[in-house]
């Protein structure tokens, strides 16, 4: 096996460190906004947060199983709701990640039987996805009137 540039737990450090950073920027938005403030006619925050949730932990399970399944079971009504979803799938991540084999990340495989990539590559774009969308979100804050959390602080 090639040497890593990153190790597994270092990655998944990284990951969490976003989605530290990503509920914050849930929780910053009021609770009337969440679901209904867009811009533009892009979609509000609490369905880019279910995007993410929709492939975080099942591109996960789908590397550990070879099961492609879907993302939360229900919508959230509000955001109480979702943050529940939000830190029950960064449990979840955490619980799941020592299963992936280290050569598992070498390899080529087809995601939800439609995204074919080295398993690396397609777990870069699910963290790529939630950084690009939350720049989103934090436009959506200051549209607001809101501070957003500085995306340096992934603490």
């Amino acid at each position: 096996m090639p040497p890593s540039f990153i190790t597994p737990a270092a990655f998944l450090e990284h990951w969490q460190g976003h989605r530290r950073l990503t509920r914050r920027v849930i929780e910053a938005f009021p609770d009337d906004k969440l679901f209904t403030f867009s811009i533009g006619g892009m979609r509000p925050f609490s369905a880019l947060a279910l995007e993410f949730l929709g492939l975080g932990v099942p591109m996960t399970r789908g590397i550990i199983s070879g099961l492609w399944d879907g993302g939360p079971v229900h919508d959230p009504r509000n955001k109480r709701e979702l943050l529940a979803l939000w830190d029950e799938a960064t449990a979840e991540l955490n619980v799941l990640w020592p299963r992936i084999r280290a050569e598992r990340f070498q390899e080529t495989i087809t995601a939800f039987g439609a995204y074919t990539g080295k398993v690396h590559d397609l777990l870069l774009y699910v963290v790529d996805n939630e950084i690009h969308h939350r720049a989103q979100g934090t436009v959506y804050l200051r549209a607001l009137g809101i501070k957003p959390p500085e995306f340096p602080d992934r603490s």
